[in-house]
């Protein structure tokens, strides 16, 4: 049971909320998340179980791919359909040049402010509590990187985009700060994570299916096993000698005939498909391991 498992999450639901679900299915409390959801969007949230959760700490950067409906003429508190109104509604419809204009600025790498409502910390509290206090929070901008932001479709006052960005960006901060740019006020009104990560909605399943597969024992199929994360690092075969050695902390080789380039990280997989640790180069082809399976 150890790997990775990819909820298509429902919308309304938090995070927190998917994990406590998967733990009753899986019947283990060792079950975390590679990276929160709105509770008003849906799609793509991995989660790691047992031995796996030990790996989250690779994945706190992992790029993602949203598609999303930003409604203009409105903006609101939280940045999107959840939060309350600011100002007055107003009628627009939205010129498909001018928008092209606005989106430019919001491609590549730039600061971007997080919402006020979100899980950011602030001298050790989460900037929604204090905003559920009327507590004025200042956060700071942080670097974020777009690699791509397309206007999918133009109806009126609603504009679906398509973005792929880098871990750490928020959608309603570029709905809400596109609004901004245009003058008219803007939010988030949908939002749809197709991907985080390696994970993509291909492997998701719902909570409904998860429940089915775990009724009939079948809950391993929907595992993603340990050996397979991380595919960015390259794979050190071990024998059951050096696996054992390994696992008590001894620094193992890696073949300098290896196909590869040398690498930060390497896994140490078995022959049999066993993912034993994570490794960190501390000599050419000479690795220590740092999370232990």
């Amino acid at each position: 049971m150890d790997g990775a498992i990819v909820v298509d999450k429902p919308e309304g639901w938090t995070s927190h909320d998917v994990v406590n679900k998967v733990r009753k299915i899986a019947r283990t409390k060792k079950v975390g998340h590679l990276g929160t959801l709105d509770p008003m969007a849906t799609g793509v949230l991995p989660l790691v179980i047992e031995r796996a959760t030990r790996l989250a700490q690779f994945y706190t950067r992992s790029d993602k791919v949203y598609e999303g409906v930003v409604r203009f003429g409105q903006a609101t508190t939280s940045y999107d359909r959840d939060g309350e109104p600011v100002g007055d509604r107003v009628e627009v419809r939205i010129d498909p040049e001018e928008l092209e204009r606005h989106l430019e600025a919001f491609r590549g790498e730039f600061l971007q402010t997080p919402p006020t409502v979100s899980a950011k910390k602030v001298e050790g509290r989460r900037a929604y509590e204090l905003a559920r206090k009327s507590i004025e929070v200042e956060l700071e901008p942080v670097k974020v990187h777009v690699y791509e932001l397309v206007a999918l479709e133009v109806a009126g006052s609603d504009v679906k985009l398509r973005t792929h960005c880098s871990g750490g960006t928020y959608m309603r901060s570029i709905a809400h700060d596109l609004g901004k740019a245009m003058g008219c006020g803007a939010h988030l009104a949908s939002l749809r994570r197709l991907s985080s990560g390696e994970f993509g909605l291909d492997l998701a399943r719902t909570l409904e299916q998860l429940a089915g597969l775990a009724a009939d024992e079948r809950l391993v199929d929907a595992i993603v096993p340990s050996s397979k994360l991380l595919p960015a690092f390259p794979t050190v075969f071990v024998d059951d000698l050096t696996a054992t050695q390994v696992r008590n902390g001894r620094n193992f080789p890696a073949s300098p005939f290896r196909s590869q380039p040398a690498a930060k990280f390497v896994k140490a997989v078995t022959r049999t498909g066993e993912l034993v640790a994570i490794g960190e180069a501390v000599l050419p082809n000479v690795y220590h391991p740092i999370v232990v399976l």
